[in-house]
């Protein structure tokens, strides 16, 4: 099915429903990953809604992303324990190592940084979370090795 159809499917599903659109939006950035500028038009036209009243509800949510989301998410803990243990130590030698700030992605599209405020792991703080792996008790100094393990 190509992506047109499948916008076309997702505008079909939510155009008569009152107070929608974020619900359509939703399950684009679910299939796509992102919610990318041609898609958004296609979807103001099937929906008949304007596209600035689009980019009005992904812009204000910060869960709605508009570039593609990188290959390895990258999540950083600044729940209590994380920040009161240096979280924020590891937040910058990730941004210094990756060249990129929270919410982007590098430009490889192998990395993007988010930072999150609990992953229920306080007692290994500070926590960084790569894919589904969990590093617990990060020295700034380990962040080069453990991206390494994904570069390859």
């Amino acid at each position: 099915m190509s992506e047109d159809a499948r916008i076309e499917e997702v505008a079909a599903k939510w155009k008569d429903v009152p107070g929608s659109l974020i619900m359509a939006l939703h399950e684009v950035q679910e299939k796509l990953g992102y919610v990318p500028r041609e898609t958004a038009m296609e979807l103001a036209k099937e929906m008949h809604v304007p596209l600035a009243r689009i980019y009005e509800v992904l812009t204000f949510y910060s869960f709605f992303k508009l570039t593609p989301p990188g290959k390895h998410k990258v999540q950083v803990c600044l729940g209590t324990a994380c920040y009161l243990k240096g979280a924020a130590k590891l937040v910058e030698e990730l941004k210094d190592q990756l060249k990129i700030n929270e919410g982007e992605t590098t430009e490889d599209g192998m990395f993007e940084l988010e930072l999150v405020r609990c992953v229920g792991c306080c007692g290994l703080a500070p926590v960084v979370v790569i894919g589904e792996k969990v590093y617990g008790n990060v020295e700034p100094a380990e962040i080069a090795s453990i991206l390494s393990e994904y570069e390859k």
